[in-house]
Order: C-alpha cells, then sequence, then structure tokens
C-alpha cells in the first residue's frame, strides 16, 4: 500500500517559514497544518505571530483556533488531529503541509512516536502541589535527578511538561529516553522535510524586530483581555513566550521595557533551542535563507527539489 506523502516544513522561530508555507502550498496545491503548539488557541495572535486570513491567500489552514486558551492541549492530541488531517487531505489528491517550530509536535507526527497515555490524577496533583510549595526550580531538579537527558530539554519554566515527565516515570517506570527511541524510527509517510536556517546574527535581528512588532501591534492588550476572560496565569497558554512576561508587567512585576527584553531574550534562546532539536533530525534538507530579494529562488530551488523526490510532473 503506498504511504501517505507529508510534507514538513521546519526551523527556527522568525525564520520565515510561513511564508515559504504558502508559496509551496499555491505549488503544490497543498493545504497546511499548524504546527505550533500555541497558535491552537483562540485569542492569541499577535503573540504568537498567527497567520492572518488574508496571508493564507485561500489556503486551507488546520489546528489554528480550535481551543479556547484555558484548555490543556498535549502532543499526543495535537499526534492524534494531525494524523487524521494528513489521511483526508491526501485523499482528497492534495498535500499536506506540516508547518511549525515545536520539535516535539512536529516529530510526533513525522515519526510516529509512542506515548504513555495513562497516568494517576493523584500524581499530578502531587507534583502540582510541590511546585506551589517549592517552585519551578525546585519541579526542575526532581526531574533532572530522575531523568536528566530529557531534563536537559525542558526549561524550568515549562512546569506542564517536567511534571508529565515525572508523571510517565512514576506511572510507566520508563524516562522520556525510552519513548526517544521513536527518534529513530522510520517515517509512516512518504516523508519531505524542508528545514529553513539563517545566519545567527540575521535571525536574532529579525527575532527582535518581530518583538517590536508585536508590541506594536497590541501584545499588552491582547494578554489583558485574556486575564480579564479568566485564563489563568498558571495554564498552559500563558506559560508562552510574550505571554508570560507581560503577565509579570501587568502585574507590576516587572517594567514594560524590562517585559519586552526578557521576550527577545528568551526567543532568541528558544530559537537555539529550536535548531538543536532539528539538527538531529537527519532527514532534513536545509536551505539557508539570506533576505527577502532571494526569497523567490529560494523558493523556486525548494519546488525543484521537492518534485524530484516526489517525481511530480
Amino acid at each position: 500500500m503506498d504511504k501517505y506523502r507529508l510534507l514538513a516544513i521546519v526551523g527556527p522561530t522568525a525564520v520565515g517559514k510561513t511564508r515559504l508555507s504558502i508559496e509551496l502550498a499555491k505549488a503544490l496545491k497543498g493545504e497546511i497544518i499548524s504546527g505550533d503548539s500555541m497558535q491552537v488557541y483562540k485569542g492569541m495572535d499577535i503573540g504568537t505571530a498567527k497567520i492572518t486570513e488574508e496571508e493564507k491567500e485561500g489556503i486551507p489552514h488546520y489546528l489554528i483556533d480550535i481551543l479556547e486558551p484555558d484548555e490543556d492541549f498535549s502532543v499526543s492530541q495535537f499526534q492524534s488531529l494531525t494524523k487524521s488531517c494528513i489521511k483526508e487531505i491526501n485523499e482528497r489528491g492534495r498535500i499536506p503541509i506540516l508547518v511549525g517550530g515545536t520539535g516535539l509536535y512536529v516529530q510526533a507526527v513525522t515519526h510516529d512516536f509512542h506515548f504513555a497515555e495513562e497516568y494517576d490524577p493523584g500524581l499530578r496533583e502531587n507534583w502540582e502541589r510541590f511546585l506551589a510549595e517549592h517552585g519551578k526550580e525546585a519541579l526542575h531538579k526532581e526531574l533532572q535527578k530522575r531523568d536528566p537527558s530529557y531534563a536537559k530539554e525542558l526549561h524550568p519554566n515549562n512546569t506542564r511538561r517536567v511534571i508529565r515527565a515525572l508523571e510517565i516515570i512514576e506511572t510507566t517506570g520508563q524516562s522520556m529516553a525510552h519513548y526517544q527511541q521513536d527518534w529513530h524510527r522510520l517515517s509512516p509517510y512518504d516523508l519531505i522535510m524542508i528545514g529553513l536556517t539563517m545566519q545567527r546574527e540575521k535571525l536574532y535581528e529579525r527575532i527582535n524586530q518581530r518583538v517590536d512588532n508585536m508590541i506594536a501591534q497590541g501584545l499588552v492588550e491582547e494578554v489583558r483581555q485574556l486575564l480579564n476572560r479568566g485564563v489563568p496565569r498558571r495554564s498552559t497558554a500563558m506559560q508562552a513566550i510574550g505571554y508570560k512576561e507581560i503577565v509579570r508587567y501587568l502585574e507590576d512585576e516587572l517594567t514594560l521595557d524590562e517585559a519586552v527584553e526578557l521576550i527577545k531574550r528568551n526567543t532568541r534562546r528558544y530559537a537555539k533551542r529550536q535548531l538543536t532539536w532539528f539538527r538531529r533530525m537527519d532527514e532534513i534538507r536545509w536551505f539557508e535563507v539570506i533576505d527577502h530579494h532571494q526569497f523567490p529562488a529560494l523558493v523556486k530551488n525548494i519546488i525543484h527539489y521537492v518534485a524530484g523526490k516526489w517525481q511530480m510532473v
């Protein structure tokens, strides 16, 4: 039986994945699946750099604005929804294009990771109580004791995933390293992975400019509205970069300038972690983004590469 086709576009934040995905979708009869763990949330538009209706240019997009920001969303949920999209898009004779920088989410789909779904609610309550009493740094140190390799992958601020990793260890007796063996699985899809990269100083400059643009577009008001709607500060959504820092500003823990600089720093660090994740994947064919003048040639080269791999006319 022929495998379903899947084109994935990965790379660090602000490198140009969204723009490329639209051009490839137009050229290859594609439809786009968001691989961003935060763009699933309604009302979180500015801080996630969510594509606008105008920017979509009529291309269908999936897994954007599907949840309220006070709801949880797991990688296994994302995997299930995305697999259904891939099947449905292929069966209509179109090409699914998975676009995103959330490495675990993207690779969970491209390489069909297996996840432990069972957990003891009591364990989660215990670790949430531990977090409340001792703080996120102490929680992260508990994971370092039990699974040092995976602890390196997670920032202490990502308390939801730290707790989930601790749950898995206590429930199954297996560390995340056991599940990370799936990283070396063959993809169940006829897979092409495109990676975008950029000279680091230029990427950091683009990140800084993007953050300034977000502030100018109204990020502070977006976060204020979420809080006014009752979205908890500790919810998954409000732990996203750009949101947690503005929350601290709105609660008088930081000045606006301090919050903006913190967003820029945290985003640069996130971009570095994204590149580290994707560099481990041998399947990725990397293309360098130089500047906007070179972009049409870049698109042409990538289309030629994809068409050659899939023997498309």
